[in-house]
C-alpha cells in the first residue's frame, strides 16, 4: 500500500532512434499488448503506426498472421517491452518484408537473450537490437545489439522523488 511510480525507458530509446536519421518511420506493436506503448513512440517520433497479429503455437513459438497498417517502403521500429527468444520479434520482421518494409529495428526495454534469440534475430531481416542496461546481457554476441543506458533516467527520477516533484512528466514528450 505505497505508492509506485512506473519508469519508461522510452525517453532513452527515442533520443537515440533520432540520432539515427531514420527514414520515413513507422512504429510497429509486433503484437495487440504493445499497442499503447507504440503509439506512444510514434508520437513521440512523429511517425507512423502499425499493428502486427499473432497467434502462440507454443511457450516460445510465435506464428504472426498479418501486419496492419502502411510499412511499404518505410523504416520499421518495432517496439516491444522485453525480448528472450525474438519469436515474435523475428516474424513479425518477416512480414514486415514480405510487405515492403525497408530497415527493421527491433527496440525491447528488457534484454534477456539467449542463443535461440540471437540465431532467429541473424536469421530475421531485422538489422539491429536496441534496448537498455537494465538486465546485463550475459554474453557478448555475434550480432548488432546496442545498448543504452537508463542510469540518468534512474538518477533523474530519484531526485524528483526526493524533491516530491512529478516523476511522470519525465515521460512526457
Amino acid at each position: 500500500d505505497i505508492p509506485v511510480d512506473h519508469l519508461y525507458a522510452m525517453p532513452v530509446m527515442v533520443r537515440h532512434l533520432k540520432t539515427l536519421g531514420l527514414r520515413d518511420p513507422v512504429v510497429v506493436s509486433p503484437d495487440s499488448g504493445g499497442v499503447k506503448m507504440a503509439i506512444e513512440y510514434a508520437s513521440t517520433l512523429d511517425a507512423g503506426f502499425a499493428l502486427g497479429a499473432k497467434c502462440r503455437r507454443g511457450a516460445t513459438e510465435v506464428e504472426a498472421m498479418n501486419i496492419v497498417g502502411e510499412v511499404d517502403g518505410r523504416t520499421a521500429i518495432m517496439v516491444d517491452d522485453m525480448i528472450s527468444t525474438a519469436g515474435t520479434m523475428s516474424q513479425a520482421a518477416k512480414m514486415l518484408k514480405d510487405r515492403g518494409a525497408g530497415d527493421i529495428y527491433a527496440v525491447a526495454s528488457h534484454c534477456m537473450i539467449g542463443e535461440q534469440g540471437v540465431a532467429r534475430l541473424k536469421d530475421s531481416p531485422i538489422k539491429a537490437l536496441i534496448t537498455t542496461d537494465t538486465i546485463p546481457l550475459k554474453t557478448e554476441w555475434d550480432y548488432p545489439i546496442t545498448v543504452l543506458t537508463v542510469a540518468e533516467l534512474l538518477g533523474e527520477a530519484v531526485m524528483r522523488i526526493h524533491e516530491n516533484r512529478s516523476v511522470s512528466s519525465l515521460f512526457k514528450p
